[in-house]
């Protein structure tokens, strides 16, 4: 009797192949055998000396957060459908829509972040009558005066904020590793490697404060070039500096201690703000936002002014001021240390929820590949993304670039199943047994609390 083939794996691993040439290097393979294979090579990776992570915004989608180009989206829409909107707003969205819109390989619009960055330093040509430049050119439209450009570049800091104010789902309920935030999978996963290999670098181009929450509530330490507490101060000579557990509490020898790595944001974040010529960080109290993402569009434009009203200047815009130099010290060294970090020999590479959008990221990890021990996996959900041609190039770069994504197969059964962020944190990352003791603990956490009650008035006063 002839043994029924084993189900095929719902994943592709998309590098060089034995012959020579780009394959797929799970072909073959049933679930059970493909995934063994995978998760050796991911373990295999994750025990090379230096560890870089690249998140994008696909890594925030499960928490309600937006792609890039949604997000602008999304920010337009409420913009346009504010009350108070100048008359010479209008068109220069509408001209930067249209260009979105009929994108073609002959006229590539520039990426959000970019254009973000014209805008607000059309501004700062506009508020510095000392400068080299009297004014801006807008193209088929006089232009805003420098009140209606002030009131467009607010709008669009506070649009993004709301947008980006994002919390982390609670995982009080999970029972199991599958079912929790997948980035306190992710992270959880991540710094479990091996102490004595280099820390974790997490290099993150969102906005957003999701992993932040995560490390948190993780209980993991990490240094994300901000030193002090009320109002942090951008210093990053952080970077440089370790935590280790002193002689006293670790027989007698200093060891590094566990749960630690390097974050940087490279596009800023929310909980950024501007002070005098220093960059801050506070994180803000994102409660009244959690009903935002919900909203119309016209609700949106109705409660935003007035949501945002306590929110200081956020420093996310724009993302690399050429004029200002308050913005351009954490910005200029944030990049200068993702770009040094890709240089370093042994190193993995991880890209998770980006779509190579951002031509100065690109640009960099397209030169790190000449790095000939470096090693980089980039995660993607669509099986026909222009991302997969894009790896398949860099074969001539380096030899060592793949790319995970579903089989054609399964995502016609299961479209965005397979290589989300949520599902490679999830299922893909082997499995580590202190996740699972967080959890016991978040649920006795929750149950202590549902069967506290408040003191009556009798217990209270005797």
């Amino acid at each position: 009797m002839t043994a029924t083939p084993p189900d095929p794996i719902d994943y592709q691993l998309i590098g060089l192949a034995e012959d020579g040439g780009v394959g797929d290097l799970l072909a073959g393979l049933g679930q059970k055998q493909g995934r063994i294979r995978l998760q050796a090579l991911i373990s295999e990776w994750l025990r090379m000396e230096n560890l870089v992570v690249l998140t994008g915004s696909g890594t925030s989608v499960s928490a309600g957060g937006k792609t890039m180009a949604n997000l602008e989206t999304a920010i337009f829409d409420t913009i346009q459908a504010m009350a108070d909107l100048p008359a010479s707003i209008a068109p220069i969205l509408e001209a930067r829509r249209r260009n979105v819109q009929h994108a073609n390989l002959l006229s590539e619009p520039i990426g959000f972040e970019t254009w973000l960055s014209f805008v607000a330093n059309a501004l700062v040509v506009a508020e510095n009558a000392g400068g080299p430049f009297g004014a801006v050119a807008w193209p088929n439209t006089p232009g805003p005066t420098k009140d209606e450009l002030k009131w467009f570049v607010d709008r669009l800091r506070i649009a993004i904020f709301a947008e980006c104010a994002l919390s982390l789902p609670d995982s009080a309920q999970a029972t199991t590793a599958d079912k929790i935030a997948p980035q306190l999978a992710f992270l959880s996963k991540l710094v479990a490697r091996d102490s004595n290999l280099g820390r974790t670098h997490l290099f993150t181009l969102n906005y957003d404060t999701l992993f932040e929450q995560a490390l948190e509530l993780l209980g993991v330490q990490y240094f994300d070039g901000f030193t002090g507490r009320a109002a942090a101060r951008f210093d990053p000579s952080v970077y440089g500096l370790d935590i280790y557990y002193p002689g006293e509490v670790a027989e007698g020898r200093v060891r590094r201690f566990d749960k630690f790595l390097h974050f940087y944001k490279l596009h800023g974040s929310i909980h950024w703000f501007e002070q005098g010529l220093e960059m801050r960080a506070r994180h803000p109290d994102l409660a009244p936002y959690r009903a935002y993402a919900s909203m119309t569009t016209s609700e949106k434009a109705a409660a935003l002014v007035p949501l945002a009203q306590n929110a200081r200047s956020v420093g996310i815009l724009p993302t690399a001021n050429k004029f200002a130099q308050t913005l351009a010290m954490p910005y200029a060294h944030l990049f200068r240390s993702f770009q040094v970090r890709l240089g370093i020999p042994q190193t993995f590479l991880l890209v998770l929820g980006y779509g190579f959008g951002d031509d100065h990221v690109s640009r960099i990890i397209e030169n790190a590949l000449m790095n000939p021990s470096l090693v980089m996996l980039v995660v993607e959900p669509n099986p026909n993304s222009p991302v997969i041609a894009r790896i398949r190039r860099y074969k001539d770069l380096g030899k060592r670039a793949f790319v995970l994504c579903p089989t054609e197969a399964g995502f016609a059964l299961e479209p965005f199943a397979h290589a989300t962020f949520d599902d490679f944190a999830r299922t893909v990352m082997p499995d580590v047994q202190w996740l699972d003791d967080f959890l016991r603990l978040r649920r006795f956490e929750k149950q202590i609390a549902s069967s506290a009650t408040p003191a009556t008035s009798d217990d209270a006063g005797g």
